[in-house]
């Protein structure tokens, strides 16, 4: 077999595009053509059909896109801008098993607060059905995919934020100060010991903010990633937090640090750390 020239070598391997920016851009092009054809993409790409049906496959598993016709091609399930669905795509694994974690630890409660953003999603599509539950939400996503299960839910309304979907404005407000929270479940953009639960908007912040100080208890979820970063728009101090549900690539030093400031850390997925955390706080060490 003759060897390839160092020049058709590297043209090769300048093709090879990272999975997650594949899938995003299979999700660009349903969003602007609102179908794709798997063999079309797969030359385009420089993979395999099989490789774009996988992708299409996990696309479909998180909500974005069905396959129709045997899988030669999909159709886009909502019209989330691309932007949100990019940010989606990163950490997936980890904000699903976050979500999942985290509805385990209701604890009883009967009225919650769910936030905004994609693992806030991804506590929504695994929660268990409780007709005596109500959800009450700035998530316009969110809602729609509760609004068809047996639970209340309640979108505040508002003005929409295009980014995320999201209501917020004086009548958001307005609306969340209509109630009282058994519990506030959250996500962010950013958590640190210095300054807090951050978002990216000053409007989400305020609505994060509103519902948390109307609400008995606050577990805020966030992947490895955020833990240690801040954005701009700050929401509350992280002292407020009473439960912090992460996963095990998160900075062990900030977590010391949270812990410090009496919050539980729970990791999804690694039920032996969460062994060893609860152990340390009975044997009088630091949450």
């Amino acid at each position: 077999m003759p060897r390839q020239s160092p020049s058709k070598r590297q043209a090769r391997k300048d093709q090879v595009v990272h999975p997650a920016d594949r899938r995003h851009r299979i999700l660009a092009r349903v969003a602007a053509e609102q179908t794709i054809h798997v063999a079309e993409l797969a030359r385009e790409l420089g993979v395999s059909e099989m490789t774009i049906r996988r992708d299409i496959r996990r696309l479909e598993r998180d909500g974005f896109v069905r396959q129709t016709y045997g899988g030669a091609t999909a159709h886009i399930t909502r019209s989330f801008d691309v932007a949100f669905n990019a940010r989606a795509l990163q950490h997936s694994r980890e904000k699903r098993l976050i979500g999942m974690r985290t509805t385990e630890l209701m604890d009883g409660a009967r009225v919650v607060y769910l936030g905004i953003g994609t693992t806030a999603e991804q506590f929504a599509r695994y929660l268990p059905h409780h007709s005596e539950m109500t959800i009450v939400t700035a998530s316009l996503p969110i809602a729609s995919l509760l609004g068809t299960r047996p639970v209340r839910t309640v979108a505040i309304g508002g003005s929409v934020l295009r980014d995320e979907l999201s209501c917020n404005g004086p009548a958001a407000i307005r609306a969340l100060e209509r109630y009282r929270f058994d519990l506030a479940v959250i996500g962010a953009a950013g958590l640190s010991a210095r300054w807090g639960i951050t978002e990216l908007t000053d409007e989400e912040a305020e609505i994060q903010r509103t519902a948390i100080d109307r609400s008995d208890r606050l577990i805020l979820m966030a992947d490895g990633s955020k833990i240690g970063s801040a954005t701009n728009a700050v929401v509350v101090g992280a002292e407020r937090i009473d439960t912090l549900i992460t996963d095990a690539s998160a900075s062990s030093a900030e977590l010391d640090r949270l812990r410090e400031l009496g919050i539980r850390v729970v990791f999804a997925g690694r039920p032996g750390l969460d062994a060893r955390t609860e152990a340390q706080a009975a044997a009088g060490g630091s949450w």
